[in-house]
């Protein structure tokens, strides 16, 4: 098999796997699960993974690098930080029965016996928090938010959107998608001095 072929075929194998997670959740899935939904041996599998857990952390690990590629592209564009920030908090939040906020919740929920996923959730689940205080801190130093505390203020509203997304993934129809915005921007306007329809 040449480099290219077996790029190809582990990044077909990481997508198979995600799907397979969204389904039947990381705590069910088996690799002969994954070997069956891709159509190849769980010899090759184990070839590209190892073990169970590293195709876990792995494809969960993909899944999130396709949210963080959008982040990035946000954070290194050239729009001023209050519209870096209206993007970011609409990228972060959920929206119905996302497949992205479902992996994550049984992400972190499975970080609390796997030591490999913890250590791939913490760092992607930093990156978040770490762009979103560079935005605040960038609008703190241009004038346009008033903060004195951008790590606290991110990890607050990253905490408040966390919870909400909890129950929107979990719990359907427990609240509104309108409350849902509406109570993300009424804490970031209240974080960074802020009138709420600013972030409209």
């Amino acid at each position: 098999m040449t480099r290219r072929a077996a790029e190809v075929r582990l990044d077909a194998l990481l997508r198979t796997a995600c799907d397979v997670i969204v389904e039947r959740g990381l705590a069910n899935t088996r690799t002969a699960d994954v070997a069956q939904a891709a159509g190849v041996s769980q010899a090759l599998v184990f070839y590209h993974f190892s073990t169970k857990e590293r195709l876990l952390a792995q494809a969960f690990a993909y899944a999130a690098e396709q949210d963080l590629a959008r982040l990035d592209a946000v954070v290194r564009s050239s729009a001023p930080p209050l519209t870096k920030l209206k993007r970011v908090l609409r990228l972060y939040a959920p929206t119905g029965r996302s497949n992205s906020w479902a992996m994550w919740i049984d992400g972190w929920s499975e970080s609390l016996r796997t030591p490999e996923l913890e250590k791939v959730s913490r760092r992607l689940d930093l990156r978040w928090k770490e762009d979103l205080t560079e935005i605040i801190s960038a609008g703190v130093a241009e004038g346009t938010f008033t903060c004195a505390d951008p790590a606290g203020a991110a990890w607050r509203i990253n905490a408040l959107i966390d919870g909400l997304a909890v129950q929107v993934a979990v719990h359907d129809r427990v609240i509104t998608r309108r409350q849902l915005s509406d109570w993300i921007r009424l804490t970031a306007a209240r974080e960074l001095g802020l009138d709420p329809t600013q972030l409209e």
